[in-house]
């Protein structure tokens, strides 16, 4: 949006997203959110996010706090686990993970720990475990959407334009201009290269 004010509402807007799906447990699309504000075309919009309470977008990144291995998220992921487990209905039993760590864990579980012990026995505690989070995820995996479509959120997500990084950057610094030199001079280029290339198309 060209207005500062309506910026800073769809940043709001977002971290109330954020904040559901954290309370749904549908921790990648969290993340997503959080990777999102993060980048450097919106955290640099400095004006905007001064308008901006910012005091819910923090306790959702230090829940997706990567240090310490992503304690945090993994003591949340828990607690989703444990609602789903004992839920009442569809809603409280959604469990989404946050899809690259789960990759991660798996993976290096996998190559990091031997399949058969020094004795020549098998680490049946390695497959006990690799076989733990897939099934636990094949249970989340079977949850069905208790939410309805919105005709309008789609109709949005399939019309919206999507930047690619040069015309993000570049989206930027037309809502909040360059603070210094360093950002003029990539204004400057960015402008360049994609004037180039829309005359080359």
């Amino acid at each position: 949006p060209v207005k500062k004010k309506h910026r800073a509402r769809a940043i709001e807007f977002f971290i109330d997203v954020a904040q559901e799906c954290f309370n749904i447990g549908n921790f990648n699309s969290l993340m997503a959110i959080i990777t999102g504000m993060n980048m450097s075309p919106v955290a640099r919009l400095k004006k905007t996010w001064s308008k901006v309470n910012t005091d819910k977008f923090e306790i959702l990144e230090h829940q997706m706090d990567p240090s310490s291995n992503f304690s945090n998220y993994r003591t949340a992921l828990r607690g989703a686990t444990q609602r789903s487990e004992t839920a009442h209905s569809s809603q409280e039993r959604i469990v989404i993970p946050f899809f690259s760590l789960l990759i991660k864990d798996i993976y290096f579980l996998n190559e990091g720990c031997a399949s058969r012990l020094a004795n020549g026995h098998i680490n049946f505690e390695k497959l006990w475990e690799l076989a733990k989070q897939v099934s636990e995820f094949l249970v989340w995996r079977q949850v069905v959407c208790p939410f309805d479509r919105d005709r309008r959120v789609l109709q949005h997500l399939v019309t919206s334009p999507v930047f690619n990084e040069d015309e993000l950057n570049l989206a930027s610094y037309e809502c909040e201009g360059p603070e210094n030199n360093m950002e003029k001079d990539s204004r400057r280029s960015l402008r360049s290269s994609l004037l180039h290339r829309e005359n080359r198309s």
